[in-house]
């Protein structure tokens, strides 16, 4: 009796990885959209990029781990180009999710382009991998089917800013502030969050000027004159990587120097703005210092030195330039690797349970991985730094706040 109770516990027990084999898939199908062009293609390139890397290095190990089947599984990639287009992004979502019917949706680099998948995903009950969309208002309590991966939302990226302008400034004379941003849902929302928080900081610093511009802004000569009337201590301007390129040069072709500048992009995406701006109207110019520029400890992936050397390995004979984004594409990555090792199933909520489970553990290059309910990453934060030129003119980005990871001190006003 006992010999045919392990035989048949034996049978069983084969029977069910036969059959875990037999309807394991040949492979795992990961469906985005990319730029190549347009306004966007400076942030989306670097992010489809750093996904591509990382799908390559698993499939060279024979694919990704995935519990359900007990074993490796290929990958595809199904990318389309949406060039920077919010009505073909559409389309596109639409086509991988009903025509490809891949087996995980991933957005497109930004907010703007991440914003038309928010509904879409939602309506076909897919749960979408937004990579570095930031916008507060997709996330919400009664929508389970989007998860942040690569940074933190809009409405908390400003808070090292503004905590800065409200508790330095004021000692450092900075009691006058101007604010200009680019009305779509990354810096629209980041516009509101600097507002609340100096507001809410009751230091005496005040926003004396604030207005909102058009995302296709390219002309800045009449606003920076207007903003200068306005005599303020600090500038901050919110807007998209062509839009702070389009900005500096103004302000170079100006000769204006405002005491204090904060621009978004010179930190995230440092080599762009390098060759477009030129180091001379980067120095001293404020700005987040992003997981491209911060070695943070991990327990999950390559350290930000190895990836920096397989991404310009592997990307050398390429116009993509390596900073924040490429970052985020490979963290992206790293996530749906854990989540597919845990989750019991290709199940659309079951893969949220998954990466949710990773929330407060997950550690790789771009910071801890943290999510609040609605599936807004809260954690992988970016403090606030400065641009400072050496003997050589090389840049340097120096940490300025919070106190507890600065490596510098600011410098104000500018000289």
């Amino acid at each position: 009796m006992i010999r045919l109770s392990l035989f048949a516990a034996l049978l069983a027990s084969v029977t069910t990885a036969s059959v875990q084999a037999a309807d394991a898939p040949t492979e795992i199908k990961l469906g985005t959209l990319y730029a190549s062009s347009g306004r966007y293609a400076s942030i989306s390139m670097p992010v489809h990029f750093g996904l591509k890397l990382w799908i390559e290095q698993k499939n060279a190990e024979g694919g990704v781990y995935v519990k359900e089947f007990d074993r490796k599984i290929p990958l595809k990639l199904i990318a389309y180009d949406d060039q920077s287009n919010t009505a073909t992004a559409a389309t596109l979502y639409n086509q991988l999710i009903t025509q490809d019917k891949v087996d995980i949706l991933i957005a497109d680099s930004g907010s703007v382009l991440t914003s038309v998948a928010v509904p879409i995903a939602r309506d076909h009950k897919m749960l979408l991998i937004d990579q570095t969309g930031t916008g507060a208002n997709f996330f919400t309590p009664d929508n389970p089917y989007i998860a942040l991966m690569a940074d933190p939302v809009s409405s908390i990226w400003p808070k090292p800013l503004a905590d800065f302008l409200t508790h330095d400034g004021p000692g450092l004379g900075i009691k006058r502030v101007a604010m200009l941003y680019a009305t779509n849902d990354f810096t629209g929302t980041q516009a509101n969050a600097v507002r609340k928080f100096i507001k809410e900081a009751n230091s005496g610093v005040d926003v004396v000027f604030d207005e909102g511009v058009p995302t296709e802004t390219s002309n800045y000569t009449v606003l920076l004159n207007n903003i200068r009337a306005a005599s303020p201590d600090a500038v901050v301007h919110l807007g998209y990587a062509s839009n702070d390129i389009a900005f500096l040069r103004n302000v170079q072709d100006s000769g204006i120097k405002f005491k204090f500048l904060f621009c978004i992009y010179p930190g995230l995406e440092t080599e762009l703005l390098e060759k477009n701006v030129g180091n001379k109207g980067l120095n001293y110019v404020f700005t987040y210092v992003p997981s491209s520029e911060i070695s943070y400890a991990t327990n999950f992936g390559m350290s930000l030195q190895d990836y920096s050397a397989a991404w310009h390995k592997k990307y050398a004979d390429t116009q993509v330039e390596f900073g924040f984004n490429s970052v985020a594409g490979y963290t992206t990555g790293l996530v749906l690797e854990k989540a597919l090792a845990t989750a019991t199933s290709l199940d659309q909520l079951e893969l949220r349970k998954a990466i949710f489970g990773l929330s407060g553990n997950l550690k790789t290059l771009d910071g801890t991985f943290e999510l609040d309910p609605t599936g807004a990453q809260v954690g992988e934060i970016t403090p606030l730094g400065q641009f400072v030129a050496g003997a050589d003119d090389h840049l340097k980005l120096v940490t300025v706040w919070p106190p507890a990871v600065a490596d510098g001190k600011p410098i104000y006003p500018r000289p």
